[in-house]
């Protein structure tokens, strides 16, 4: 293990006073923003002490664990942190081996799919966030879970916004995600609405790029994803689908749940109060998309994800 965390890291106190200081996204009545703040109330507090273990005697020695772990491995470099190493030892209930080999996984990952990977900058990505396709809802789940909204049917244009794009615009979204001690404790919940999917759409699927998100979302991604939500899909959908289903191992095959136009099937895993009302929800969020507004957002942080992805494996070809 090499470098100083303080040059490898964005502390949490300077992201909670950027956080502070940047305007939040108004969508409607409500406001989105990232919240870098420790775990400061009760059901956070019980949630992560019931479901992942969490005490200060389990943290202290996984933290000391997971130490001893990565500077066994010369060529990882990552800060020597504890916040960020809470952000890989929460999803995986303190456990640090497992912890250590998600970690692993998540920077090789990075040096195997540079195409993908290789100074990923919001900054770089303005056309997929200014498309509309993704949209981080304001309100948590009620149980805790960041909700992301991808709508990757209608809105989706294909000869604009390639599937890359749309692969890279998600992992900067998560990678935030994973930096909020709330959502390292409860997890994310993901609905993909489908609505208007075309034959023509479909053709741009391939099994190589089925195969590269399925193992980062399997195998690499430090979160707790606790519910894949597909909605209005259409008949060929199957054909999408069919390209991800052989790399899909039971336990996240058991977490994609297909609700089609069902909306009480939606509703029994995703609280009325934050879903938007076109989905049958409570939510009362204009339709118009957020797109420009979430891009200057992230933007607003472009320098600690530089830092960040200073972290993990040099390339050595």
């Amino acid at each position: 293990m090499s470098a100083a965390s303080t040059e490898l890291y964005p502390a949490r106190k300077d992201l909670l006073e950027k956080s502070n200081l940047t305007t939040a996204i108004q969508i409607g009545k409500y406001q989105l923003r990232f919240e870098p703040e420790d775990i400061d109330d009760e059901f956070f507090a019980e949630k992560a002490k019931n479901e992942l273990r969490e005490c200060p005697e389990i943290r202290q020695q996984a933290l000391r664990e997971i130490r001893v772990l990565v500077a066994n491995n010369p060529d990882l470099t990552v800060p020597d942190d504890d916040e960020f190493y809470e952000k890989f030892l929460r999803p995986c209930k303190w456990y640090p081996k497992s912890a250590y080999e998600v970690m692993e996984r998540f920077y090789k990952f990075r040096l195997s799919h540079r195409r993908v990977c290789e100074d990923l900058l919001p900054s770089k990505e303005r056309n997929v966030f200014c498309s509309g396709v993704l949209t981080p809802l304001p309100l948590r789940n009620g149980d805790g879970c960041r909700i992301l909204l991808i709508e990757s049917g209608k809105k989706w244009k294909p000869k604009e916004v390639s599937l890359d794009e749309m692969f890279k615009a998600t992992m900067l979204s998560l990678d935030a995600a994973m930096a909020e001690p709330r959502t390292q404790v409860s997890g994310i919940r993901a609905i993909i609405d489908m609505d208007g999917l075309s034959l023509s759409q479909v053709t741009y699927f391939t099994p190589s790029f089925a195969s590269m998100v399925v193992e980062w979302v399997q195998k690499c991604l430090p979160s707790r994803i606790k519910g894949i939500h597909v909605i209005n899909q259409p008949y060929v959908f199957k054909m999408v689908f069919a390209f991800f289903k052989p790399f899909l191992q039971e336990k996240l095959r058991k977490r994609i749940i297909f609700h089609g136009a069902d909306r009480e099937s939606l509703k029994a895993h995703i609280s009325a109060n934050a879903l938007p009302k076109k989905y049958g929800g409570e939510l009362d969020i204009p339709d118009e998309p957020i797109g420009e507004a979430l891009w200057k957002y992230f933007c607003s942080f472009e320098d600690d994800f530089i830092v960040s992805n200073k972290c993990g494996y040099k390339n050595k070809t």
